[in-house]
């Protein structure tokens, strides 16, 4: 996993350099730059019902999966109630997956190097859902729209760069810790959930974004 300090510049910035992954950081595998630590909205907090651990997006991991704990130990924690399953998962970036599921509905992923095998003894470092079921405690998971998000976790920034694959990324001003917790979006119909103007560089970047964009999915690192 990449392990880069980033002492300055914006945090979409970084994100866009780091590149490849959580949709070009769907999970960014690094340390990205200051992220505001101001209170959140109070009526934003009030209108959010926080979710069951079980359920729950933390800087600790997803679910019952825990950054730290190993596969084995997961494994051991959801016994016959889940089924794991090896899943393609940006191969062509050095990234396989397995997908946990219970009840029939892969509830995420665990993301490992490519061509390895996830074996009992190893570590979980990264996670990803885009179950709509999983939320942070403030109640912002998969699914939700970029206008609710905002209500919870200030102006959002999208961007994305033509020199990674062009995946998007997502930002917001004041979300729980950036260095672990990442966003990527989606407007379904649309290459990108941001609305872009011209750009003379491989870097694009805004906070305007299509009526109908929405959290694809939330990623967690160690």
């Amino acid at each position: 996993m990449l392990n880069v300090k980033v002492l300055s510049g914006s945090m979409i910035a970084v994100l866009l350099a780091i590149g490849s992954y959580l949709g070009a950081i769907s999970r960014p595998g690094a340390a990205v730059a200051h992220v505001g630590t101001k209170a959140l909205p109070e009526v934003a907090k009030v209108a959010q019902k926080t979710p069951a651990a079980s359920l729950t997006i933390s800087e600790r991991g997803i679910g019952s999966a825990k950054l730290g704990m190993t596969f084995g130990e997961l494994k051991k924690a959801l016994g016959s109630t889940a089924q794991f399953k090896e899943s393609p998962f940006k191969p062509g970036e050095g990234f396989e997956a397995v997908a946990v599921s219970q009840s029939g509905q892969v509830q995420y992923l665990i993301i490992y190097p490519f061509r390895t095998k996830l074996k009992d003894a190893d570590v979980i470092e990264d996670l990803m859902t885009d179950n709509p079921n999983y939320k942070t405690v403030e109640g912002v998971g998969p699914g939700m729209t970029l206008k609710q998000a905002e209500a919870i976790y200030g102006k959002a920034t999208l961007g994305y760069n033509t020199d990674y694959e062009s995946e998007e990324v997502l930002v917001f001003a004041n979300q729980p810790n950036n260095k672990k917790i990442s966003f990527a979006p989606k407007a379904e119909g649309r290459q990108y959930a941001g609305v872009y103007g011209a750009s003379q560089g491989s870097v694009h970047e805004t906070n305007k974004y299509q009526p109908n964009a929405v959290i694809r999915k939330v990623s967690v690192q160690k």
